[in-house]
Protein backbone atom coordinates (compact mmCIF):
# COMPACT_ATOMS: atom_id res chain seq x y z
CA UNK A 1 0.00 0.00 0.00
CA UNK A 2 1.03 3.58 -0.59
CA UNK A 3 -0.16 6.77 0.84
CA UNK A 4 -1.49 10.14 -0.53
CA UNK A 5 -1.76 13.51 1.11
CA UNK A 6 -5.13 14.40 2.48
CA UNK A 7 -5.99 18.03 2.64
CA UNK A 8 -8.96 19.00 4.34
CA UNK A 9 -10.91 22.42 5.14
CA UNK A 10 -8.65 23.67 7.15
CA UNK A 11 -5.15 22.96 5.03
CA UNK A 12 -3.98 20.58 7.10
CA UNK A 13 -2.04 17.96 5.69
CA UNK A 14 -2.73 14.31 6.37
CA UNK A 15 -1.21 10.48 5.06
CA UNK A 16 -4.02 8.16 4.19
CA UNK A 17 -3.19 4.63 2.41
CA UNK A 18 -4.89 3.84 -0.95
CA UNK A 19 -6.97 1.39 -0.26
CA UNK A 20 -8.49 -1.75 -2.42
CA UNK A 21 -11.61 -2.17 -3.36
CA UNK A 22 -12.56 -5.92 -5.11
CA UNK A 23 -16.05 -6.07 -7.15
CA UNK A 24 -16.43 -9.54 -6.92
CA UNK A 25 -20.21 -10.73 -8.42
CA UNK A 26 -22.17 -13.48 -9.95
CA UNK A 27 -23.80 -12.90 -12.69
CA UNK A 28 -27.84 -11.71 -12.84
CA UNK A 29 -29.27 -14.59 -14.27
CA UNK A 30 -31.33 -13.33 -17.92
CA UNK A 31 -29.78 -9.61 -17.11
CA UNK A 32 -26.20 -9.29 -17.11
CA UNK A 33 -23.07 -11.36 -16.87
CA UNK A 34 -20.67 -11.49 -14.03
CA UNK A 35 -18.04 -9.31 -16.15
CA UNK A 36 -20.80 -7.00 -16.69
CA UNK A 37 -22.11 -6.76 -13.09
CA UNK A 38 -18.27 -7.02 -11.88
CA UNK A 39 -17.73 -4.01 -14.34
CA UNK A 40 -20.42 -1.93 -13.45
CA UNK A 41 -19.63 -2.27 -9.74
CA UNK A 42 -16.02 -1.46 -10.42
CA UNK A 43 -17.17 1.97 -12.82
CA UNK A 44 -19.37 2.97 -9.40
CA UNK A 45 -16.82 2.31 -6.84
CA UNK A 46 -14.38 4.57 -9.12
CA UNK A 47 -16.45 7.48 -9.08
CA UNK A 48 -17.89 7.28 -5.81
CA UNK A 49 -13.92 7.76 -4.88
CA UNK A 50 -13.35 9.87 -7.14
CA UNK A 51 -16.15 12.13 -5.61
CA UNK A 52 -14.24 12.05 -1.96
CA UNK A 53 -11.15 12.81 -3.72
CA UNK A 54 -9.64 9.70 -2.77
CA UNK A 55 -7.36 7.16 -4.57
CA UNK A 56 -8.15 3.40 -4.97
CA UNK A 57 -7.20 0.28 -6.55
CA UNK A 58 -10.15 -1.39 -7.75
CA UNK A 59 -10.16 -4.68 -9.18
CA UNK A 60 -13.17 -6.24 -11.10
CA UNK A 61 -13.61 -10.04 -10.96
CA UNK A 62 -16.35 -12.17 -12.27
CA UNK A 63 -16.76 -15.26 -10.06
CA UNK A 64 -19.76 -17.96 -10.07
CA UNK A 65 -20.73 -20.39 -7.51
CA UNK A 66 -20.12 -23.38 -10.37
CA UNK A 67 -23.22 -23.34 -11.75
CA UNK A 68 -24.77 -21.97 -14.91
CA UNK A 69 -22.00 -18.80 -16.00
CA UNK A 70 -18.99 -20.61 -14.36
CA UNK A 71 -17.02 -21.81 -17.78
CA UNK A 72 -18.03 -17.53 -18.72
CA UNK A 73 -17.00 -16.51 -15.64
CA UNK A 74 -13.07 -18.05 -15.80
CA UNK A 75 -12.39 -16.84 -19.22
CA UNK A 76 -13.63 -13.67 -18.04
CA UNK A 77 -10.87 -13.17 -15.71
CA UNK A 78 -8.64 -15.33 -18.02
CA UNK A 79 -8.65 -13.14 -20.66
CA UNK A 80 -9.32 -15.90 -22.94
CA UNK A 81 -11.95 -17.05 -25.71
CA UNK A 82 -13.62 -19.83 -25.00
CA UNK A 83 -13.49 -22.65 -27.96
CA UNK A 84 -16.29 -24.97 -29.65
CA UNK A 85 -16.39 -28.47 -29.86
CA UNK A 86 -18.79 -30.10 -32.17
CA UNK A 87 -20.29 -33.10 -29.93
CA UNK A 88 -23.75 -34.57 -29.09
CA UNK A 89 -26.44 -33.94 -26.38
CA UNK A 90 -28.12 -35.75 -23.78
CA UNK A 91 -30.19 -37.35 -26.43
CA UNK A 92 -27.21 -37.90 -28.84
CA UNK A 93 -28.31 -34.99 -31.73
CA UNK A 94 -25.38 -32.48 -32.89
CA UNK A 95 -25.30 -29.35 -30.75
CA UNK A 96 -21.87 -27.48 -30.27
CA UNK A 97 -20.59 -27.40 -26.75
CA UNK A 98 -17.68 -24.87 -25.13
CA UNK A 99 -13.99 -25.16 -23.84
CA UNK A 100 -12.11 -22.88 -21.99
CA UNK A 101 -7.86 -23.41 -21.57
CA UNK A 102 -5.99 -21.31 -19.30
CA UNK A 103 -3.60 -18.83 -20.49
CA UNK A 104 -0.38 -21.14 -19.67
CA UNK A 105 -2.23 -24.13 -20.88
CA UNK A 106 -2.20 -26.14 -18.07
CA UNK A 107 -6.39 -26.21 -17.01
CA UNK A 108 -9.31 -26.94 -19.25
CA UNK A 109 -13.04 -26.00 -18.27
CA UNK A 110 -15.86 -27.26 -19.03
CA UNK A 111 -19.39 -27.28 -17.83
CA UNK A 112 -21.05 -30.36 -18.54
CA UNK A 113 -24.72 -28.49 -19.19
CA UNK A 114 -23.25 -27.49 -22.42
CA UNK A 115 -23.74 -30.83 -24.20
CA UNK A 116 -25.76 -33.01 -21.08
CA UNK A 117 -28.02 -30.22 -19.67
CA UNK A 118 -31.58 -30.01 -19.11
CA UNK A 119 -31.50 -27.00 -21.79
CA UNK A 120 -30.20 -28.58 -24.96
CA UNK A 121 -33.06 -31.23 -24.63
CA UNK A 122 -35.99 -28.67 -23.70
CA UNK A 123 -37.46 -28.81 -26.99
CA UNK A 124 -38.61 -32.46 -27.09
CA UNK A 125 -39.89 -34.79 -24.40
CA UNK A 126 -37.43 -35.87 -22.08
CA UNK A 127 -36.37 -39.38 -21.60
CA UNK A 128 -34.92 -40.63 -18.65
CA UNK A 129 -33.53 -44.03 -19.49
CA UNK A 130 -31.34 -42.84 -22.61
CA UNK A 131 -30.22 -39.92 -21.57
CA UNK A 132 -26.03 -40.15 -21.71
CA UNK A 133 -23.11 -38.41 -21.33
CA UNK A 134 -21.21 -39.46 -23.85
CA UNK A 135 -21.57 -35.94 -25.17
CA UNK A 136 -18.60 -34.83 -22.83
CA UNK A 137 -15.98 -37.51 -24.37
CA UNK A 138 -15.16 -34.89 -27.32
CA UNK A 139 -14.76 -32.17 -24.83
CA UNK A 140 -12.97 -34.38 -22.45
CA UNK A 141 -10.54 -35.29 -25.22
CA UNK A 142 -10.24 -31.56 -27.12
CA UNK A 143 -8.95 -30.81 -23.29
CA UNK A 144 -6.24 -33.18 -23.67
CA UNK A 145 -5.26 -32.43 -27.69
CA UNK A 146 -4.97 -28.72 -25.94
CA UNK A 147 -2.26 -30.24 -24.09
CA UNK A 148 -3.99 -29.67 -20.44
CA UNK A 149 -2.66 -30.83 -17.33
CA UNK A 150 -5.68 -30.51 -15.71
CA UNK A 151 -9.70 -30.67 -16.06
CA UNK A 152 -12.44 -28.59 -13.88
CA UNK A 153 -15.35 -30.00 -14.59
CA UNK A 154 -18.94 -28.11 -13.24
CA UNK A 155 -21.71 -30.72 -13.53
CA UNK A 156 -24.70 -29.03 -12.48
CA UNK A 157 -27.83 -28.91 -14.58
CA UNK A 158 -27.38 -32.43 -16.46
CA UNK A 159 -30.29 -34.01 -18.11
CA UNK A 160 -29.00 -37.88 -17.36
CA UNK A 161 -28.89 -40.46 -14.84
CA UNK A 162 -26.43 -43.03 -16.60
CA UNK A 163 -23.78 -42.87 -13.97
CA UNK A 164 -21.03 -41.20 -16.52
CA UNK A 165 -21.18 -44.38 -18.44
CA UNK A 166 -21.62 -42.68 -21.84
CA UNK A 167 -18.55 -40.42 -21.12
CA UNK A 168 -16.82 -43.55 -20.32
CA UNK A 169 -17.63 -45.16 -23.37
CA UNK A 170 -16.91 -41.96 -25.64
CA UNK A 171 -13.39 -42.00 -24.12
CA UNK A 172 -12.78 -45.37 -25.46
CA UNK A 173 -13.74 -47.90 -22.57
CA UNK A 174 -16.32 -50.43 -23.19
CA UNK A 175 -19.29 -51.54 -20.86
CA UNK A 176 -20.22 -55.34 -21.46
CA UNK A 177 -23.76 -57.55 -20.24
CA UNK A 178 -22.58 -61.02 -19.36
CA UNK A 179 -22.48 -62.33 -23.04
CA UNK A 180 -19.88 -60.04 -23.64
CA UNK A 181 -22.27 -57.28 -25.81
CA UNK A 182 -22.06 -53.68 -25.01
CA UNK A 183 -25.11 -52.33 -22.78
CA UNK A 184 -27.33 -50.03 -24.28
CA UNK A 185 -26.83 -46.02 -24.15
CA UNK A 186 -27.96 -44.24 -20.90
CA UNK A 187 -28.96 -45.17 -17.30
CA UNK A 188 -31.76 -48.00 -18.57
CA UNK A 189 -28.86 -49.86 -19.87
CA UNK A 190 -26.90 -50.33 -16.86
CA UNK A 191 -29.20 -52.91 -15.64
CA UNK A 192 -27.22 -55.26 -18.01
CA UNK A 193 -24.04 -54.05 -17.26
CA UNK A 194 -21.80 -57.06 -16.11
CA UNK A 195 -18.39 -55.63 -16.17
CA UNK A 196 -15.76 -52.92 -17.70
CA UNK A 197 -13.40 -53.16 -20.32
CA UNK A 198 -10.69 -49.94 -19.95
CA UNK A 199 -8.23 -51.68 -22.06
CA UNK A 200 -9.52 -49.04 -25.31
CA UNK A 201 -9.42 -46.04 -22.74
CA UNK A 202 -7.49 -43.06 -24.05
CA UNK A 203 -4.27 -43.08 -21.67
CA UNK A 204 -4.22 -39.61 -21.72
CA UNK A 205 -7.66 -38.92 -19.17
CA UNK A 206 -6.02 -40.93 -16.32
CA UNK A 207 -3.23 -38.82 -16.14
CA UNK A 208 -5.38 -35.97 -16.36
CA UNK A 209 -6.03 -34.09 -12.72
CA UNK A 210 -9.42 -34.06 -12.35
CA UNK A 211 -11.72 -31.56 -10.06
CA UNK A 212 -15.33 -31.60 -10.23
CA UNK A 213 -17.60 -28.37 -8.71
CA UNK A 214 -19.94 -30.57 -6.60
CA UNK A 215 -22.22 -29.01 -4.11
CA UNK A 216 -24.23 -32.06 -3.49
CA UNK A 217 -23.46 -35.04 -1.07
CA UNK A 218 -25.79 -37.19 -2.38
CA UNK A 219 -24.85 -40.77 -2.55
CA UNK A 220 -25.31 -42.97 -5.70
CA UNK A 221 -27.84 -45.37 -4.83
CA UNK A 222 -30.76 -45.39 -2.44
CA UNK A 223 -33.67 -42.40 -1.05
CA UNK A 224 -30.75 -40.09 -1.23
CA UNK A 225 -29.60 -41.30 -4.09
CA UNK A 226 -28.81 -39.58 -7.66
CA UNK A 227 -32.12 -41.79 -9.58
CA UNK A 228 -34.35 -41.04 -6.30
CA UNK A 229 -33.42 -37.85 -5.39
CA UNK A 230 -33.20 -35.50 -9.37
CA UNK A 231 -34.18 -38.31 -11.75
CA UNK A 232 -38.10 -36.88 -10.70
CA UNK A 233 -37.09 -33.43 -12.14
CA UNK A 234 -35.14 -35.07 -15.27
CA UNK A 235 -38.79 -36.84 -16.13
CA UNK A 236 -38.26 -40.15 -14.56
CA UNK A 237 -41.56 -41.60 -13.22
CA UNK A 238 -41.88 -44.09 -10.03
CA UNK A 239 -40.86 -46.65 -12.24
CA UNK A 240 -37.86 -45.51 -14.13
CA UNK A 241 -36.62 -43.82 -10.99
CA UNK A 242 -36.50 -47.28 -9.50
CA UNK A 243 -34.87 -48.83 -12.81
CA UNK A 244 -32.21 -46.07 -12.73
CA UNK A 245 -31.12 -46.70 -9.43
CA UNK A 246 -31.34 -50.91 -9.77
CA UNK A 247 -28.67 -49.75 -12.97
CA UNK A 248 -26.80 -47.44 -11.02
CA UNK A 249 -26.58 -50.13 -8.29
CA UNK A 250 -24.76 -52.71 -11.14
CA UNK A 251 -22.19 -49.72 -12.07
CA UNK A 252 -21.35 -49.11 -8.13
CA UNK A 253 -20.63 -53.05 -7.63
CA UNK A 254 -18.74 -53.48 -11.27
CA UNK A 255 -16.95 -50.33 -10.15
CA UNK A 256 -16.17 -51.94 -6.45
CA UNK A 257 -14.74 -55.04 -8.60
CA UNK A 258 -12.56 -53.01 -10.62
CA UNK A 259 -11.24 -50.66 -8.14
CA UNK A 260 -11.65 -52.86 -5.27
CA UNK A 261 -13.05 -49.81 -3.26
CA UNK A 262 -16.66 -49.21 -2.58
CA UNK A 263 -17.59 -45.59 -3.43
CA UNK A 264 -21.73 -46.37 -3.48
CA UNK A 265 -22.29 -44.41 -0.63
CA UNK A 266 -19.59 -41.73 -0.97
CA UNK A 267 -20.93 -38.29 -0.40
CA UNK A 268 -21.76 -36.51 -3.95
CA UNK A 269 -20.67 -39.59 -5.72
CA UNK A 270 -24.46 -39.28 -7.18
CA UNK A 271 -24.08 -35.86 -8.38
CA UNK A 272 -24.97 -35.00 -12.00
CA UNK A 273 -26.96 -38.38 -12.00
CA UNK A 274 -23.93 -40.64 -10.72
CA UNK A 275 -21.42 -38.82 -13.37
CA UNK A 276 -18.88 -38.22 -10.34
CA UNK A 277 -18.78 -42.04 -9.50
CA UNK A 278 -17.08 -43.38 -11.86
CA UNK A 279 -14.30 -40.13 -12.19
CA UNK A 280 -13.75 -40.69 -8.63
CA UNK A 281 -13.55 -44.97 -8.60
CA UNK A 282 -11.34 -44.55 -11.74
CA UNK A 283 -9.51 -41.41 -12.44
CA UNK A 284 -9.19 -40.25 -8.58
CA UNK A 285 -11.17 -36.79 -9.35
CA UNK A 286 -11.50 -34.48 -6.06
CA UNK A 287 -14.99 -33.06 -5.21
CA UNK A 288 -14.77 -29.90 -4.54
CA UNK A 289 -17.54 -26.99 -3.57
CA UNK A 290 -18.51 -24.84 -6.58
CA UNK A 291 -17.58 -21.28 -5.51
CA UNK A 292 -14.07 -23.07 -4.22
CA UNK A 293 -13.21 -24.26 -7.71
CA UNK A 294 -13.87 -20.87 -9.54
CA UNK A 295 -12.21 -19.22 -6.79
CA UNK A 296 -8.73 -21.16 -7.34
CA UNK A 297 -9.31 -20.75 -11.27
CA UNK A 298 -9.38 -17.20 -11.01
CA UNK A 299 -7.07 -16.46 -8.15
CA UNK A 300 -10.14 -14.94 -5.55
CA UNK A 301 -8.35 -15.61 -2.61
CA UNK A 302 -5.25 -13.45 -2.79
CA UNK A 303 -6.89 -10.61 -3.97
CA UNK A 304 -9.50 -10.95 -1.31
CA UNK A 305 -6.92 -11.01 1.25
CA UNK A 306 -5.71 -7.86 0.54
CA UNK A 307 -8.93 -6.02 0.11
CA UNK A 308 -10.05 -2.90 2.05
CA UNK A 309 -14.03 -3.04 0.91
CA UNK A 310 -15.63 -6.05 -1.09
CA UNK A 311 -18.87 -5.56 -3.35
CA UNK A 312 -20.27 -8.44 -4.45
CA UNK A 313 -24.16 -9.71 -5.40
CA UNK A 314 -26.35 -11.52 -7.31
CA UNK A 315 -29.85 -11.72 -8.91
CA UNK A 316 -31.67 -12.53 -6.26
CA UNK A 317 -29.98 -13.20 -2.60
CA UNK A 318 -31.86 -15.08 0.01
CA UNK A 319 -30.80 -17.99 2.23
CA UNK A 320 -29.09 -20.31 -0.47
CA UNK A 321 -27.24 -17.21 -0.97
CA UNK A 322 -25.68 -17.70 2.39
CA UNK A 323 -25.15 -21.14 2.32
CA UNK A 324 -22.17 -21.85 -0.61
CA UNK A 325 -23.24 -20.07 -3.23
CA UNK A 326 -21.56 -16.73 -4.57
CA UNK A 327 -21.68 -14.52 -1.38
CA UNK A 328 -20.82 -16.80 1.21
CA UNK A 329 -18.24 -17.72 -0.96
CA UNK A 330 -16.50 -14.32 -1.17
CA UNK A 331 -17.26 -13.82 2.82
CA UNK A 332 -15.76 -17.01 3.27
CA UNK A 333 -12.52 -15.82 1.67
CA UNK A 334 -12.42 -12.62 2.87
CA UNK A 335 -10.88 -11.69 6.47
CA UNK A 336 -13.97 -10.85 9.00
CA UNK A 337 -12.99 -7.14 9.19
CA UNK A 338 -13.59 -6.60 5.80
CA UNK A 339 -16.77 -4.97 5.58
CA UNK A 340 -18.59 -7.06 2.35
CA UNK A 341 -21.45 -5.42 0.58
CA UNK A 342 -24.09 -7.00 -1.95
CA UNK A 343 -25.84 -5.25 -4.59
CA UNK A 344 -28.43 -7.31 -6.16
CA UNK A 345 -31.47 -7.32 -8.23
CA UNK A 346 -33.45 -8.57 -4.66
CA UNK A 347 -32.75 -8.46 -1.44
CA UNK A 348 -34.97 -11.69 0.11
CA UNK A 349 -33.15 -11.74 3.42
CA UNK A 350 -33.70 -10.05 6.41
CA UNK A 351 -31.11 -7.81 8.17
CA UNK A 352 -30.90 -10.51 11.23
CA UNK A 353 -29.62 -13.30 9.10
CA UNK A 354 -27.28 -10.80 6.51
CA UNK A 355 -25.40 -10.21 10.17
CA UNK A 356 -25.29 -13.57 11.15
CA UNK A 357 -23.80 -14.51 7.93
CA UNK A 358 -21.31 -11.61 8.34
CA UNK A 359 -22.60 -9.38 5.38
CA UNK A 360 -22.31 -5.94 6.09
CA UNK A 361 -25.17 -4.48 4.01
CA UNK A 362 -27.24 -5.95 1.22
CA UNK A 363 -28.83 -3.38 -0.98
CA UNK A 364 -31.35 -3.68 -3.95
CA UNK A 365 -31.24 -1.97 -7.09
CA UNK A 366 -34.67 -1.80 -7.35
CA UNK A 367 -36.43 2.11 -7.04
CA UNK A 368 -40.34 1.18 -5.81
CA UNK A 369 -42.69 -1.36 -7.44
CA UNK A 370 -41.00 -2.19 -10.44
CA UNK A 371 -41.35 -5.29 -12.74
CA UNK A 372 -38.77 -7.38 -13.81
CA UNK A 373 -37.96 -5.95 -17.47
CA UNK A 374 -37.74 -2.74 -15.98
CA UNK A 375 -35.14 -3.62 -13.22
CA UNK A 376 -33.49 -5.54 -16.48
CA UNK A 377 -33.43 -2.99 -18.31
CA UNK A 378 -31.29 -0.13 -16.24
CA UNK A 379 -29.64 -3.12 -14.20
CA UNK A 380 -26.46 -1.87 -15.30
CA UNK A 381 -26.46 1.64 -14.54
CA UNK A 382 -28.25 1.03 -11.43
CA UNK A 383 -25.29 -1.13 -10.23
CA UNK A 384 -23.03 1.70 -10.81
CA UNK A 385 -25.19 3.78 -8.91
CA UNK A 386 -25.10 1.92 -5.80
CA UNK A 387 -21.58 1.44 -5.79
CA UNK A 388 -20.90 5.00 -6.06
CA UNK A 389 -22.83 5.77 -2.97
CA UNK A 390 -21.49 2.80 -0.74
CA UNK A 391 -17.95 3.32 -2.19
CA UNK A 392 -18.47 7.13 -1.31
CA UNK A 393 -19.94 6.62 2.30
CA UNK A 394 -17.16 4.18 3.04
CA UNK A 395 -14.05 5.93 1.91
CA UNK A 396 -15.55 9.08 3.64
CA UNK A 397 -15.94 7.42 6.92
CA UNK A 398 -12.42 5.99 6.45
CA UNK A 399 -10.74 8.76 5.65
CA UNK A 400 -12.22 10.60 8.71
CA UNK A 401 -10.99 7.53 10.88
CA UNK A 402 -7.87 7.11 9.53
CA UNK A 403 -6.76 11.01 9.52
CA UNK A 404 -3.21 10.98 11.99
Amino acid sequence: MGVWPYLDCDLRLYAVEVLRIVAIPDSFKGSLRAADVAASLASGARAGAAQVGVPVDVAALPFADGGEGALDAIVDAWGVVVREVATTDALDRPVVARLGVSPDGRTAVVEAADANGLPQVSDVPLEPLRASTRGLAPLVLAACDAGVEEIVLFIGGSATTDGGAGLLVGLGADLLDADGHAVAAGGGGLLRLDRLDLSGLDPRVRGLRWRIACDVTNPLTGPRGAAAVFGPQKGADPDQVRELDAGLARLARVLAHETVVDHDDRPGAGAAGGLAAPLVALFGAELEPGWEVVADAVGARELLANADLVLTGEGRLDTQSLAGKVVSGVRAMTPASVPVVALCGEVAVDDATLSAAGITLALSIARGPETLDELTAGAAERLADLALGVTRFYLTVTVEKDIL
